[in-house]
């Protein structure tokens, strides 16, 4: 009996970890991305313990295949760099069972693709359209020809297409008012252990080693949408120059770099939840099913997550079952990660407008309630996230 066909649209992190979940499960997977080559440039990526631990379900061990960098410790600083709270990520692994491991998204990407057949992924190949009027779907590309499916994974991102054709009555994304800015630097000579992220007003600036080990720097500012400024370097040195040690050290490392290699791009999220993670025998994950702010650094993980859920819910792709199980496996994925998935959405959402304060007097209150809460309750705080996942039984 031939293998029941997958095709996966978008080659990021959530479309390949659903590639590889689902042709360990035996079926033959198509992986269609619109770039014209694997991404060579970026940022970095944070791997939470419940997305290490996904990985883990479908045989991925995240830290062989793109190294991995565990800082000492984690925390927020204020922008006169005094700590607003720190947790060990030796405490984190104890409780977890792992610490978290933060790794250069390329690297991580091509590792993923190294785990798939070299014939699964086409290249400069975007998916155009879905037609499931039949009752099993058949996708049009921009290159041709048609590929008849047994399932299709629309895992194109933010602005995914297939949600906007199959939602049309969606509001869509939502602009959380914030532009972020994102690059890596080498700077070994500054020996920095922790990943941390400092608060001042309407800004804040992010550090964190990475497997390779540079470092991935993250800023962000309330700001319209689509302000620009004609060097990003200097509008980061012009915001971000006299804050505490060792921001003013990287800033330089940031003014020698091309100014292509710092990445600007506005904050959105979905304004409202989809009202099914599916349609017939279309599964949305990650961005496209539920964009979210980066403010839990949530967003690869739970695409991870649903990757892991779906592959796991669907018949195995060699069963030789002769039912049609795959629209009932959509719908339990639906029921398994939406409110999950929503909650944690929201959740990245209200810490993006703590973070975001710019009247003087929320922020200092902010600071000071941040200061105020023990370490190990801020840790207790965040079991729903790194102890969430859940295979459905």
């Amino acid at each position: 009996m031939p293998k029941r066909h997958a095709v996966v649209a978008g080659a990021g992190i959530g479309g390949l970890t659903a590639a590889i979940a689902l042709h360990r499960r035996g079926w033959h997977v198509t992986v269609c991305e619109r770039a014209p080559e694997p991404p060579t440039t970026g940022a970095g990526i944070g791997l939470a313990p419940n997305a290490l631990r996904a990985l883990d379900a479908i045989g991925v061990d995240a830290a062989r295949a793109a190294g991995g960098a565990v800082p000492t410790t984690m925390g927020l600083r204020r922008s006169d760099g005094q700590w607003l709270t720190r947790t060990g990520t030796a405490d984190m692994a104890a409780r977890y069972g792992m610490p978290p491991i933060a790794v250069p998204r390329p690297a991580f990407t091509a590792a993923l693709a190294a785990a798939l057949p070299p014939e699964a992924i086409r290249y400069g190949t975007a998916v155009t359209a879905v037609d499931d009027a039949a009752g099993r779907p058949t996708i049009r590309t921009a290159v041709g020809p048609d590929l008849p499916a047994d399932l299709v994974v629309a895992a194109d991102g933010i602005h995914s297409p297939l949600r906007r054709a199959y939602f049309p009555a969606h509001p869509g994304l939502h602009y959380i008012g914030e532009t972020a800015w994102r690059t890596i630097v080498d700077a070994p000579d500054l020996r920095i252990p922790a990943m941390s992220e400092t608060w001042g007003r309407g800004e804040r600036f992010g550090v964190t080693p990475l497997s390779d080990g540079r470092l991935y720097l993250y800023a962000t500012a309330v700001v319209p949408a689509g302000t620009r400024s004609a060097d990003p370097r200097a509008e980061l040195r012009h915001r971000f120059g006299s804050w505490h040690d060792p921001i003013p050290a990287l800033l330089d490392r940031v003014r020698r770099l091309d100014p292509a290699d710092v990445l600007q791009n506005d904050l959105y999220d979905l304004a409202v939840p989809l009202p099914s993670l599916h349609r017939g025998r279309i599964a949305w994950l990650g961005d496209a099913a539920h964009a979210m702010a980066p403010n839990l650094g949530q967003g690869g993980c739970q695409a991870i997550e649903d990757a892991v859920v779906l592959a796991h819910l669907l018949p195995a792709g060699d069963s030789g079952d002769s039912t049609d199980s795959v629209p009932a496996a959509l719908a339990a994925y639906t029921a398994a990660r939406r409110d999950r998935t929503d909650a944690v959405r929201v959740r990245a959402r209200r810490v993006g407008r703590l973070g975001a304060l710019r009247n003087p007097l929320a922020a200092a209150a902010r600071d000071l309630a941040v200061r105020a809460t023990p370490a190990r309750l801020a840790l207790r705080g965040m079991d729903d996230l790194f102890n969430g996942f859940r295979l459905p039984g």
